[in-house]
């Protein structure tokens, strides 16, 4: 039998899935506990036409993705925070900060996208790199100037 799995199966496959299995386990648990929906002429081409629109909608997304990483990558965010006598920075840079830099910069940028490079954390004053995860599969690179505030 025929079916098309509406969510992942575990050693069947994945959402979306065309794939054929014995009747018993279609009729018996699949269909009955909502995993799967018959794959009937009617079926498929609406899976197919939902297929189409999810694959518009992704290229979409990822263009945009592209366009954002491209404006972003090479920028330079400064911060300024509190430094002691040594050049140490009175706690650490973070995320947060770093996004409300880069939303002042004009570009909303969700902070758990973004990770500073090698670092466990910005304690000193210097130059350091950071990645932007704007997609799945983009990324930008921007540098973070931390200076002492004035």
């Amino acid at each position: 039998m025929e079916i098309i799995l509406k969510q992942d199966v575990p050693n069947l496959g994945h959402k979306d899935d065309i794939v054929i299995v014995r009747n018993g386990y279609a009729t018996n648990y699949l269909i009955p506990q909502g995993f799967a929906i018959l794959a009937t002429p009617s079926a498929k081409k609406m899976h197919a036409e939902n297929m189409r629109q999810r694959a518009h909608k992704e290229t979409k997304i990822r263009e945009e993705a592209q366009a954002l990483a491209a404006k972003l990558e090479g920028i330079q965010v400064t911060l300024a925070t509190k430094v002691s006598s040594t050049g140490k920075i009175f706690g650490s840079v973070n995320n947060i900060q770093i996004a409300e830099a880069l939303a002042a910069k004009g570009f909303e940028i969700d902070r758990r996208n973004i990770t500073i490079s090698g670092e466990e954390a910005v304690k000193e004053v210097g130059i350091y790199d950071a990645v932007v995860k704007c997609h799945k599969e983009i990324k930008a690179n921007i540098k973070i100037e931390v200076v002492a505030e004035d």
